[in-house]
């Protein structure tokens, strides 16, 4: 029989813990169904995408049937936060510790910080009703291509993912070059859409949530 490593025993005690904490802390505040918007965090204020960030966060939490989360850091997050938090909705962020630290954006009702980015990330997806990816670095293009991987691959349930900014994305990625050689089939193709404004944004998610939308929304 090997030998029980103390080092791994107390990481996946470490794993448990945090798991169960974050879920813990979800439940409390009756967190069933979320959109999640995810897009750098070097993002001005300034920056047009901002603006469109707010104004969906504001939809998300006018409607009441999901949550807002982000990853709880600046730029787009902070915008998509503030318009959540703004309109009196619930305003999530599961921010993440790193060598140089990120602190979490002030328009959060409930943040949640991390130590592991693989529990951060199944929390992100658990109760993910949409993924909306403004324009982003190496972390919004690692959380949306591992949700686009689980869909297509059927490890989680069809979703609507927006990406937001048709000429950002189209220059970032050539989708259509993927599946013109082969490297994703054709129907991969459907497992996004874009989108340039908020509306067209609320457009492509409403029908993922449950119930029926308010009136005015």
């Amino acid at each position: 029989m090997s030998k029980i490593n103390p080092a791994l025993d107390a990481r996946a005690a470490r794993l448990a813990r945090e798991y169960l904490k974050a879920e813990s802390l979800l439940r409390a505040h009756g967190i069933k169904q979320t959109i999640l918007v995810m897009g750098s965090t070097r993002t001005s204020r300034r920056d047009p995408y901002c603006a469109v960030a707010r104004e969906f966060g504001r939809m998300v939490a006018r409607d009441g049937r999901a949550a807002l989360m982000t990853g709880g850091g600046p730029g787009i997050m902070a915008a998509a936060n503030r318009g959540a938090f703004e309109a009196g909705g619930p305003s999530i962020g599961l921010n993440i510790r790193l060598p140089r630290p990120q602190q979490p954006n002030r328009y959060l009702t409930l943040g949640i910080g991390f130590r592991y980015f693989a529990l951060r990330k199944l929390h992100f997806l658990l109760r993910a009703r949409a993924l909306v990816a403004f324009p982003g670095g190496f972390g919004t293009f690692d959380e949306l291509f591992e949700t686009l991987t689980l869909a297509q691959t059927g490890k989680i349930r069809p979703l609507p993912v927006v990406l937001v900014g048709r000429h950002y994305w189209r220059r970032a990625v050539d989708f259509g070059f993927l599946a013109a050689s082969e490297k994703i089939r054709r129907r991969d193709l459907r497992l996004f859409r874009y989108a340039d404004t908020a509306a067209e944004i609320w457009h492509a998610v409403a029908g993922a949530l449950p119930g029926r939308a308010p009136a005015g929304v």
